[in-house]
């Protein structure tokens, strides 16, 4: 466990929620997914946590207060846990902990998944806003992501026909000016993989 020490580096909280990979039945495939993502996606400095977790309500509302509270992340994201399933409980243990809801999000990613599968209208992924005053204030964007890489991927990305124009937006590209509208640091992206969009008056120019 490492705290931030770095206000202009964004510090990422990778959450996977799995009864079977956190037990070690198979391998978890949503956190390596996400890494590799961050890494081509990600122009600005920034470092991330990761947990393994089973998906028990209390526990996963116990890590992430823990990794905006205590470790001091300025987005979370966790991937698994978000159907119907009664073991699925994701979206609630996300809203236990949660200052504010940012439905739009939930709306898009389900909007990206139905071009794939009709069976997108099953998830119940939540977004939401957790302040916290303990002294400095600080916020964090919490969001759940589906659980398969390719998903993860569309999720994040958008949806691009094959000369690479957008033809569905992605919900990370509305991600830094929310992260800079609740006081985090300034991030910036590689374009090829996803272009970050803010209005031009919060547009800083480069460095």
């Amino acid at each position: 466990m490492s705290k931030k020490t770095d206000p202009d580096q964004l510090l990422i909280g990778l959450v996977s929620i799995s009864d079977r990979a956190a037990g070690g039945v198979y391998e978890d495939k949503g956190i390596p997914a996400l890494q590799d993502w961050f890494g081509a996606a990600l122009a600005s400095p920034w470092r991330m946590e990761t947990r393994l977790i089973p998906d028990e309500r209390a526990q996963i509302e116990k890590t992430l207060i823990e990794l905006v509270d205590d470790i001091g992340c300025d987005l979370v994201l966790t991937t698994g846990g978000t159907g119907p399933a009664r073991r699925d409980v994701t979206p609630e243990a996300t809203l236990a902990v949660a200052t504010r809801e940012m439905p739009g999000f939930g709306e898009q990613m389900r909007q990206i998944s139905l071009q794939f599968v009709p069976t997108a209208i099953l998830s119940r992924q939540v977004a939401v806003i957790r302040e916290v005053n303990n002294g400095a204030d600080h916020a964090a964007l919490i969001m759940n992501l589906p659980g398969q890489p390719k998903s993860i991927k569309e999720t994040l990305e958008g949806v691009k026909d094959a000369e690479g124009k957008q033809l569905v937006p992605g919900i990370f590209a509305a991600v830094p000016y929310c992260i800079d509208l609740i006081g985090g640091p300034y991030v910036e992206t590689n374009e090829a993989v996803c272009k970050a969009f803010r209005p031009k008056s919060a547009i800083r120019p480069a460095k």
